[in-house]
């Protein structure tokens, strides 16, 4: 069973308060004890699945009190192991009789996927160094046809994660954070091209290489793959699985087809460059679509109605953009085909 750590620092006098509103959920242990300035400091320990829930309930019922702070922390092992309540054995003896599978999504907080999340739209000269990098390993890759290096450059590639963020930040109607993904998924792109464009000049690039040749034919298995990929990348962040992204990254493939478009465009190659474009922006569509649709399903909403609301709104309007686009772009594919 996955576990979280809450820890909560209240003025003591609200201590009751905190009790009374842990009861109403699944807490494995709770301590407490006084520290300085008349607080207190309360320990819980509590199914990941129910931290969601606990974390809103606490930020709304004590945020504006003077001297409250919530810090989460992840439980990588506890001992004695934590036995399944009576709620959970009857609840699953239900859902055998029944036949039918779990209607609920099992995913960490809010609070700790916006963490998580976050940290990938960081643009830094680390971030663009690692894009270079990852640009020439693929280039040499698709010029010597070698799918390993290729590989290699999506594994290192760090534009997935703001592109994950983007659907994390609409999905919230975060406009902060949808700002700084956007900013990010930009310097990404542009910094690719440059670097690939650069290396089409001054190498010799063979439009014929199985590789690159590869990248520049589209099909609507690409599409298939793409949102398949996309709505992986979202359950790995939500779910706490983030290791789970290296193979996301191999499968959704945002790299070599940027990099095969600028080492076509660097080399003049411009009717392929088409087709690897085509490839690019499928998969930059569908990654976000998929991830803002993927999010929603899970239940992943703002704390208060008013932010709810705009979130909604701005959900609404990503799913209606992504899908035009993404529509006009298959009908230009079968259209060309």
């Amino acid at each position: 069973m996955p576990l979280r750590l809450i820890e909560i620092v209240v003025p003591e006098k609200h201590n009751k308060d905190v009790q009374e509103l842990l009861q109403e959920h699944e807490v494995l242990e709770l301590w407490e004890k006084g520290i300085s300035e008349g607080r207190i400091h309360v320990e819980v320990l509590i199914p990941t699945g129910e931290s969601g829930k606990v974390l809103d309930l606490l930020e709304k019922r004590f945020s504006q009190i003077k001297g409250f702070r919530i810090i989460l922390l992840p439980v990588e092992a506890s001992i004695p192991r934590p036995e399944p309540s009576q709620k959970e054995k009857t609840e699953h003896e239900d859902e055998l009789k029944k036949k039918k599978p779990a209607s609920k999504f099992i995913r960490i907080s809010r609070e700790e996927l916006y963490a998580d999340i976050q940290t990938t739209v960081r643009v830094s000269w680390v971030f663009v160094i690692m894009v270079i990098l990852s640009s020439l390993v693929a280039s040499v890759g698709i010029l010597r046809n070698n799918v390993v290096f290729i590989i290699g450059a999506m594994v290192i590639a760090p534009i997935l994660g703001p592109n994950v963020a983007l659907s994390f930040a609409t999905t919230l109607g975060d406009i902060a954070l949808s700002l700084r993904a956007a900013k990010a998924i930009a310097i990404g792109i542009i910094t690719a091209l440059i670097s690939s464009i650069l290396i089409g000049v001054f190498m010799h690039v063979d439009p014929l290489i199985p590789e690159l040749f590869l990248r520049t034919q589209v099909n609507l298995a690409d599409v298939v793959l793409a949102l398949a990929a996309g709505s992986a990348a979202s359950l790995s962040f939500s779910s706490g699985l983030v290791s789970a992204l290296i193979g996301v990254m191999v499968a959704v493939a945002l790299l070599p087809p940027l990099v095969t478009l600028g080492m076509l465009v660097g080399s003049g190659h411009w009717e392929m460059a088409l087709g690897a474009l085509l490839l690019f922006l499928i998969n930059l569509i569908c990654v976000n679509l998929a991830g803002v649709v993927t999010f929603l399903a899970q239940g992943i909403r703002p704390l208060t109605w008013w932010e709810a609301t705009k979130a909604k709104k701005a959900t609404r309007k990503a799913i209606i953009l992504w899908s035009i686009l993404l529509t006009a772009l298959v009908l230009f594919i079968l259209l060309s085909q």
